[in-house]
């Protein structure tokens, strides 16, 4: 398989272009131009790389690759030693950040909802980075929360409420705490994401909609394992998914 033609397939069904983002979408370090297998993870630590390489990967994609904005542009310390591996062993980064977040089929946010069985119903916020829907039966919020234990392995946090019933939700994946002004403008009972800053708790106990920061890891595991599932198939290539485990 050609990488050439893997990722322009891959910029144009994830629609690289109409995103801002804060990174560089698509291919951010090049090695062999044929591609015959594909590790995904979430993010593209040292220790992925090196868990890539020793299963015969000759592209990785993730997440949450390299190159943010406003981060030092050298490449010296530990960026030099991840590029370097890379280099040396020939293999492929492939990141997708925000687009993989919004998309409709294989993104973050909707692939999360297959997981814990919410019924979407929409996107709102900027760049439609937000999914709004019910839940079938309503439950309490600590319901709500044994289920998310459950389906993600990992314990939420929950904000607010123990005993409230809830039904109308919305979420974002990873480190989207500050989108809970715009779900609560959404009219919802409670709101998910990864992760929480202190002044979360002060919206949800004020406005009255619940908070659940549920690990930016945990909620971002989907949408990539959906992604390379889909292009191993596409392309008829080797797969496989790694999850290097992470408690935040």
């Amino acid at each position: 398989m050609k990488l050439k033609e893997l990722t322009h397939y891959t910029g144009e069904i994830l629609q690289v272009e109409r995103f801002r983002d804060y990174c560089p979408n698509g291919l951010q370090v090049e090695g062999k131009q044929e591609v015959s297998k594909i590790v995904a993870g979430v993010t593209a630590s040292m220790d992925l790389l090196e868990a890539a390489h020793a299963a015969g990967a000759d592209l990785i994609l993730v997440h949450h690759g390299y190159f943010w904005r406003n981060e030092d542009a050298r490449v010296i310390g530990m960026k030099r030693a991840r590029i370097k591996f890379l280099l040396e062993h020939e293999i492929n980064l492939l990141a997708y950040h925000l687009p993989l977040d919004a998309h409709a089929e294989y993104g973050n946010n909707v692939q999360l909802a297959k997981k814990l069985g919410f019924q979407l119903e929409g996107w709102a916020g900027e760049q439609n980075i937000i999914a709004y829907g019910t839940i079938a039966v309503p439950v309490s919020l600590q319901q709500l929360g044994a289920h998310i234990n459950q389906q993600l392995n990992r314990e939420p946090l929950l904000i607010g409420e123990q005993n409230k019933l809830v039904k109308r939700i919305a979420w974002c994946t990873g480190a989207a705490q500050d989108y809970i002004e715009q779900a609560i403008d959404l009219g919802v009972d409670v709101f998910i994401s990864g992760e929480i800053s202190e002044r979360t708790v002060h919206l949800a106990r004020e406005s009255g909609v619940a908070y659940i920061a549920a690990g930016h890891h945990a909620t971002e595991r989907y949408g990539v394992q959906a992604l390379g599932e889909h292009l191993a198939t596409h392309f008829n290539l080797g797969y496989e998914w790694i999850d290097i485990d992470n408690p935040v």
